[in-house]
């Protein structure tokens, strides 16, 4: 769906790049370090900046191995606070693609004429352009001819270019700009509804709805469909979030009936057909030629002045000609009344269907459904043969959590399978995935707060996030069995004492690798965090839980994982354990 027209290529580019990075790095690096490496090197102990972090972090590493179980639990009671955190997030489908330009589109009862209809437009025009963050404004009402664009007279579609933000009062954002125009135009009857104009054609293509939440009502009959539909207006605007709710209203049409007396037509010798010419061509107007003016053309018609046809009465005295050459007057063979009906009859599924629009302003998308939803099924009864639909946005967010609950899980099972085939150990895998749920804090802690909502953009990157994380966390469990292993293999791992030095050399002497992992990670994401312009709120959603949970998960492995490693490594030397107070090899300084 849209998210995956939108996500699929950063998914292709970022494998892509992965897997030739890998490539390079099992054959151009070792060629290119056979190259460029040469004469003595140093060990890191003679580097400035590996001695301070080793002085700096040892000890550390050596509290977190004599309190493991302190260190170990705090990092539990962390991961636990962060629940409630997680479950106050806000849910929405996606954030906001801020396409530089606003749509504008009010809804106006049906039944307004062309004239007043313009009139209006130009007011709201002009209204719009007092903002001093609005550029220009092209406002269009009705519909052109043209199937693909079937909106009724009552619709206005305005174009509202904004400034750049440089030029915008100061303090003024996004949200409070859209909070500013929707004041300024408060039209009574108009509802006012604020998005963006390309997602709002592409939304409109893809459910028929012009706003994020539209609730559509299906059954057999138009008038009961227009009276649910104003019920469950009435019920939604009361719902925390609606900055408006329209009902279309589907039988609320003017129209101007002709009803031909068939028997008056016949005693003069007309057919219903020469009477509906006659209407036809005196007052809708009829083609009778075209002018060709250079490359283009123009029809002509034909019909009467506006003050023979602007009422009723007039209509009446227009006069049809005889096949004798009388000319008998309209009254006299049609009646002519006033009449109410449907202005667009919309079928979808094969029933009729009405729409309620459904603005939301301050609130998560997904929340606001949920709470909308449980006020309606309170407030609004529907009678047998009449269901209602939630769409619009909320639609992609149900596929898309659906959708999520599958990859997810998968995800993590593919990180953990990829990691046992390498380690060969489940207890070794199992303490390199303890990266994800420590990664969490992070990721949810600055989400949280930069006031973001959970969307499809958060969760993909929270999926990125996984695989860092276990990047991450293998390197860290790679020093330490390399050096647990050549303690080992010299003898030098009999005691406690000994088995904490090894996690030292492996944890401390090792930190530079590790934060140049670290860093270079951060170093890629925090542009992203800074970022301005098209598309920059939907990439700081995919950066954001990935530096919160680098940051925190690298913290937590520099604690955590030496105080796990040691409670699985000190269990196995629990038996051969020398007796307290017995001679042992003093551990290097």
């Amino acid at each position: 769906g849209t998210e995956g027209r939108l996500f699929k290529p950063l998914a292709f580019t970022k494998t892509y790049s992965m897997a030739f990075a890998a490539l390079l790095a099992v054959t151009l690096t070792p060629a290119l370090a056979g190259w460029f490496i040469r004469g003595r090197i140093r060990t890191e102990r003679e580097h400035p900046v590996s001695r301070f972090l080793i002085h700096a972090y040892a000890p550390m590493v050596r509290f977190a191995v004599r309190r493991s179980h302190w260190v170990v639990g705090g990092a539990l009671l962390l991961l636990l606070s962060t629940v409630p955190v997680f479950l106050s997030l806000g849910n929405e489908f996606m954030p906001p693609l801020n396409e530089g330009t606003l749509l504008y589109m009010p809804t106006a009862p049906p039944g307004m004429s062309a004239t007043e209809a313009a009139s209006i437009l130009q007011r709201m025009d002009r209204q719009l352009r007092t903002a001093p963050e609005v550029g220009t404004v092209f406002g269009k009402i009705g519909r052109a001819k043209t199937a693909t664009d079937p909106a009724p007279l009552s619709m206005v579609e305005t174009v509202v270019t904004l400034k750049p933000e440089r030029e915008w009062r100061r303090g003024m954002t996004w949200e409070k700009l859209i909070a500013d125009l929707d004041r300024r135009m408060r039209f009574p009857g108009m509802p006012n509804i604020w998005w963006m104009p390309i997602q709002t054609r592409n939304e409109m293509l893809a459910t028929g709805v012009r706003s994020a939440v539209g609730i559509k009502v299906f059954g057999p009959d138009l008038a009961e469909i227009e009276r649910i539909a104003i019920a469950v207006e009435g019920a939604v605007q009361g719902v925390p979030g609606t900055r408006s709710a329209f009902a279309d209203r589907v039988t609320g049409g003017r129209f101007l009936d002709f009803d031909i007396r068939r028997g008056e037509a016949a005693r003069y010798g007309l057919t219903v057909g020469d009477v509906q010419d006659v209407i036809e061509s005196a007052i809708g107007g009829l083609a009778v030629s075209q002018t060709v003016e250079g490359r283009e053309r123009y029809s002509i018609s034909v019909r009467y002045a506006r003050e023979l046809r602007d009422d009723p009465e007039a209509l009446k005295s227009v006069l049809v000609l005889t096949a004798s050459g009388a000319q008998i007057p309209l009254g006299q063979l049609a009646d002519i009344t006033f009449r109410t009906g449907p202005p667009m009859i919309q079928e979808e599924d094969g029933q009729l269907v009405g729409l309620v629009s459904v603005d939301v302003a301050d609130r998560p998308l997904a929340d606001f459904v949920h709470a909308a939803q449980r006020v309606v099924t309170r407030s609004v009864v529907l009678p047998p043969g009449y269901r209602l639909e939630w769409t619009g946005q909320f639609k992609y967010y149900e596929r898309a959590r659906a959708r999520l609950g599958l990859v997810i899980p998968v995800t993590l099972l593919l990180v953990f399978a990829l990691l046992f085939f390498n380690l060969r150990s489940v207890p070794e895998t199992a303490i390199v995935m303890l990266a994800v749920p420590f990664s969490l804090i992070g990721a949810v802690w600055l989400v949280w707060l930069l006031h973001y909502n959970l969307s499809v953009a958060v969760w993909v990157g929270m999926i990125a996030l996984a695989g860092l994380d276990a990047e991450t966390g293998t390197v860290m469990l790679l020093y330490l069995n390399l050096a647990h292993a050549d303690h080992e293999r010299r003898g030098a791992l009999r005691n406690r004492a000994d088995l904490t030095e090894a996690i030292v050399e492996g944890a401390a002497h090792r930190i530079r690798p590790k934060l140049m992992t670290v860093c270079a990670i951060l170093l890629g994401l925090l542009p992203i965090m800074w970022g301005q312009g098209s598309g920059a709120d939907v990439m700081k959603r995919i950066a954001a839980p990935m530096v919160g949970g680098v940051l925190s998960s690298f913290v937590l492995e520099l604690v955590v994982y030496p105080a796990i490693f040691a409670w699985w490594k000190g269990r196995r030397l629990q038996d051969r354990m020398e007796p307290e107070g017995a001679s042992a090899i003093p551990a290097s300084p």
